[in-house]
C-alpha cells in the first residue's frame, strides 16, 4: 500500500514537473530555462558533495548470532590509487542526475522550435503583404 502512495506521488510529481516546464517554456524564453539551471544546479551540487565528502564506512559481515566474522575498509582514501574509481563515480553521478536537465531542455526546445515557426511564418506574412 505505502508503495502504490509513494509511486502515486512520484508520478504526480513528474507529470506536474514537466507540465509545469511545458507552460513556462510556452510563455517565455527565459522562464522556460528555470527548471533545467534549477536541475543542472542539483547536479552540480551533488558532484560537490561527492568531491568534498569521500565516500569511506566499515562494510561488516555477520552471522545468523549477528557476531560480526570479517571487517572491511570501504571507500576513497586521498592516495591517487583510488583517483580513477573517484572520477568515474564523479561523472556517472553528474551524468545520472542530469537526466532530468535533459529532458526539460528537451521540452524546453520542443515547445520554442513551435514558437520560432511561428514567428518566422508571421515574418514571412507581413513580408508578402507589403
Amino acid at each position: 500500500m505505502n508503495i502504490t502512495i509513494t509511486f502515486t506521488l512520484f508520478l504526480a510529481v513528474c507529470v506536474g514537473g514537466i507540465l509545469l516546464q511545458i507552460f513556462l517554456s510556452k510563455r517565455s524564453k527565459w522562464l522556460g530555462l528555470i527548471l533545467p539551471v534549477i536541475s543542472l544546479t542539483i547536479s552540480l551540487i551533488a558532484v560537490l558533495n561527492i568531491a568534498a565528502y569521500p565516500m569511506t564506512g566499515t562494510l561488516q559481515l555477520a552471522d545468523e548470532n549477528g557476531i560480526v566474522i570479517q571487517e572491511t575498509e570501504i571507500g576513497m582514501s586521498n592516495d591517487t590509487q583510488n583517483m580513477p574509481s573517484l572520477v568515474f563515480t564523479i561523472a556517472s553521478v553528474f551524468l545520472l542526475y542530469n537526466i532530468p536537465t535533459i529532458i526539460l531542455l528537451a521540452i524546453y526546445f520542443g515547445c520554442r522550435k513551435n514558437q520560432w515557426r511561428r514567428k518566422a511564418l508571421e515574418k514571412m506574412k507581413t513580408q508578402d503583404l507589403e
